[in-house]
């Protein structure tokens, strides 16, 4: 939604209208949104003498807010985040993200609409906005992208054409101040205003009822007993603490300066792979030794899934690989990872 304060104040003109009118929906909706008119019969209502500020306050309510000076700085507050915004500092965990890869990011919002373009991925959804917090409070969704279906949870300091997030990451907490500290699973990003001028197609994302069907499907047919524990040579091999010297997602590579902050640890059967701070992958994993290529698969845990990747991977001289293709579909049968495969390659070497 783009909000339009004069928008809305005409809307709340015509409501009078309509009920100085007679009309009987006029009517009704000051009965349902208006505390004054309550248990009030549509006659009661039309004679009742309501005024244009009765009305502006039955379409605040009708829109969710308690009175219309709330909605009123909703809607500002919406539109001077409106613009094109470039990434001026990032800090995940208490860690400074590299300058570069910030640099070639930014964020798109139209009304409650936004777009994060970067060069490991695009990120598209929908927010709201609480401004009656002190700070005020911002709640993400997110519906394309890598974190599709998720919520973020943070809060907001917006000052002219500076403003600063504080999020939880996706999976953690509302942070409660402008800081991030280690292990504490937020990012504080600060950015400065590009543009102010509404920018062009930014939709939100579509959400993908096929490819939830799919997952489903794909998680339906799990058998968590597959799973359990069994220690062989090569997954002690596996264990402890790995670093990415590579990663591809779609064809994409990952921008060298990024993969000093990811992380890969395997513990038992349990894998978690992180990059600054956020857990990418949470899953345990099965290998069948007797293909060749090693056949790897993923009980996805994270995140409240429980979905099935199937992949494979090898052992060199300088660490291993892994191709994993994305959940409900086919084993890759080599390590490609072309752009629109939904494939992730990725390389680890022993930290």
């Amino acid at each position: 939604m783009r909000p339009n304060l004069e928008h809305l104040r005409k809307q709340a003109k015509k409501l009078l209208s309509d009920l100085r009118a007679g009309n009987a929906g006029a009517a009704k909706t000051f009965i349902a949104y208006l505390p004054s008119a309550r248990g009030m019969t549509p006659a009661d209502a039309h004679r009742a003498g309501f005024r244009l500020a009765d009305a502006q306050s039955a379409v605040a309510r009708k829109s969710g807010f308690a009175n219309w000076p709330f909605l009123a700085r909703h809607v500002e507050q919406l539109r001077a985040l409106e613009g094109e915004w470039a990434f001026t500092n990032i800090e995940i965990d208490g860690a400074t993200m590299p300058a570069p890869s910030s640099a070639r990011s930014r964020l798109l919002i139209d009304g409650d609409r936004f777009r994060m373009e970067s060069p490991e991925a695009t990120y598209e959804g929908v927010f709201s906005i609480d401004v009656e917090q002190d700070p005020p409070h911002i709640d993400i969704e997110f519906v394309e992208g890598p974190d599709a279906g998720e919520w973020s949870y943070g809060i907001y300091a917006l000052d002219g054409d500076a403003v600063t997030f504080c999020l939880g990451l996706v999976g953690s907490s509302r942070p409660p101040a402008f800081a991030t500290s280690a292990g504490s699973g937020h990012a504080l990003e600060r950015l400065r205003r590009v543009s102010d001028a509404r920018p062009t197609d930014v939709t939100g994302g579509r959400r993908q009822a096929s490819s939830a069907k799919r997952t489903r499907r794909a998680s339906s047919v799990v058998d968590d007993a597959a799973f359990t524990l069994k220690m062989t040579p090569l997954l002690e091999r596996l264990q402890g603490e790995w670093v990415p010297t590579s990663l591809v997602t779609e064809g994409s590579p990952m921008q060298q300066e990024w993969l000093a902050y990811g992380r890969r640890t395997q513990t038992g059967n349990e894998t978690k792979v992180v990059f600054g701070g956020q857990v990418m992958v949470h899953a345990l994993m099965r290998l069948d030794e007797s293909t060749s290529p090693v056949a790897i698969d993923y009980l996805n845990v994270g995140r409240g899934s429980r979905t099935m990747s199937l992949g494979i991977m090898e052992f060199d001289d300088d660490g291993w690989r892994v191709c994993m293709a994305s959940p409900g579909e086919p084993r890759p049968v080599d390590f490609s990872c072309a752009k629109g495969s939904g494939r992730t390659l990725s390389r680890w070497a022993r930290k």
